[in-house]
């Protein structure tokens, strides 16, 4: 039973604690659109996405009024381009825009699925559509890219990871006169999950059925408010208590937002992504979950055991309230997009090498780094290839959304606006790792791979 005082504590979560249901990604499958002509090919996916995402932004907004619950995002998933254009003569950028017109008529903010799977080698689709992501993502406002260059059965093709350097840094260069924005929209993954419905990295898996509701949830505000409350006193084990609790409740809203959505819509319901997603608003982060466990400020050390602890309990509580869990599912730690993770750079707390240890224990990995604009694209490959390493190595996603801001250097603020946030220009390691990256060839998977 619902009690008076449940209904009231959800009320000023909402109201009071940023609590809020971050994305409905409806996941639609392209497969069946595929044709030779590449005009063809482009009419046949913005009439598939308009048709069956036509009811999606309405239906989310029915959902926000008789519930009273936020819906920040209302988002589209396709399959993998690189798949269903392979067989298209023409410009893989057309597609780009066609999947950015069907978004504009639909009014989602962003489709994702620009995407190639090269984890052990190319196709010649997913060439071309590599080569074409610059240009997609600087002359589009919507569409969301991501390359899965490893995974813990096939190792590490670094040849790929060489290859995404540069595609950064041609996307940065091309979109230079909007803080190279553009890279902003693309994602480079280890194990990239099928179901995530979070951008930029949500591609519809082709495990997956012809369309399918996922749901994203947030609330770090709701978990830091609790931590506030609890005091200084309480050991670990109360920490984790109540931040398992805590996800619990945050997660019976998402489940019965895919519910409805599911049911209203006609489409099955996928999962709910566990994942707390810190916004620019001040008091809506992950950070600041971090600092009320007891750190002076996120980056201190200790930093990596408190989110080891946060991911496991969110992790804990949610899967309990949902009846299907998936996507990514743990704490975020988006730079730009969190005001606390800002903060602490700003204080000299936080170092990109501090965040790559911090991705070991939590989702997904170094998200939202923006970087000098003179970055060498191979030291970028570097930073691809440790994260990489990481997911390979602990069988779990990692990723690396990085931003070369062309003009700017270390210190430098920048500004990406709405929830992309902003921040500092953070300074990357001056040695370089060019001969490494140039060798080539595919990492082996590890031997803790060899399961069947």
């Amino acid at each position: 039973m619902i009690n008076p005082y449940e209904i009231f504590e959800t009320i000023n979560m909402i109201s009071n604690e940023n609590l809020d249901i971050r994305t409905i990604t409806l996941g639609i499958s392209l497969r069946d659109c595929a044709h030779p002509d590449m005009d063809t090919l482009c009419t046949r996916i913005y009439d598939k996405i308009t048709t069956v995402g036509g009811s999606l932004v309405k239906t989310g907004e029915a959902i926000e009024r008789e519930y009273g619950i936020p819906i920040i995002n209302k988002r589209i998933s396709v399959t993998p381009i690189a798949m269903v254009a392979e067989s298209s003569e023409g410009d893989f950028v057309k597609v780009a825009r066609a999947l950015d017109r069907a978004a504009k008529e639909l009014g989602i903010n962003f489709i994702g699925g620009y995407s190639a799977l090269v984890h052990k080698g190319y196709t010649k689709g997913d060439t071309r559509l590599i080569e074409s992501i610059p240009e997609a993502l600087a002359t589009t406002e919507r569409v969301c890219a991501s390359v899965n260059v490893a995974t813990t059965k096939a190792g590490i093709n670094m040849d790929a990871v060489a290859h995404m350097g540069r595609i950064i840094k041609k996307a940065a260069a091309l979109s230079a006169d909007r803080d190279s924005i553009a890279c902003t929209k693309l994602v480079v993954f280890a194990n990239a999950p099928e179901d995530n419905p979070f951008m930029a990295g949500a591609f519809h898996g082709i495990g997956e059925p012809e369309s399918v509701i996922n749901v994203g949830v947030s609330g770090p505000g709701v978990v830091y408010n609790a931590l506030k409350k609890l005091g200084p006193d309480a050991d670990f084990s109360e920490v984790a208590e109540l931040i398992k609790k805590t996800a619990f409740k945050i997660t019976r809203m998402g489940q019965l937002v895919a519910t409805e959505a599911s049911k209203r819509l006609g489409i099955p319901f996928g999962v709910v992504d566990l994942s707390l997603a810190p916004t620019p608003v001040v008091g809506d982060s992950v950070a600041l979950i971090l600092e009320a466990m007891g750190l002076e400020k996120c980056g201190a050390h200790g930093t990596t055991a408190a989110l080891a602890l946060l991911n496991d309990a969110v992790k804990k509580g949610g899967v309990m309230a949902s009846s299907h869990v998936g996507g990514l599912s743990g704490a975020f730690i988006p730079v730009s997009e969190d005001s606390g993770m800002v903060d602490a750079v700003r204080a000299g707390a936080l170092s990109l090498e501090k965040l790559e240890a911090m991705t070991c224990v939590c989702s997904v990995g170094l998200d939202m780094i923006a970087v000098p604009g003179d970055t060498p694209d191979y030291t970028l490959s570097a930073i691809i290839a440790d994260e990489a390493a990481i997911g390979v190595v602990n069988n779990k996603t990692t990723a690396v959304r990085i931003i070369p801001v062309c003009g700017k250097k270390a210190g430098d603020a920048v500004e990406f606006g709405g929830l992309l946030g902003g921040g500092v220009i953070m300074p990357v390691n001056r040695f370089s790792g060019q001969v490494f990256i140039e060798r080539g060839g595919r990492i082996p998977a590890p031997i803790h791979s060899l399961r069947n």
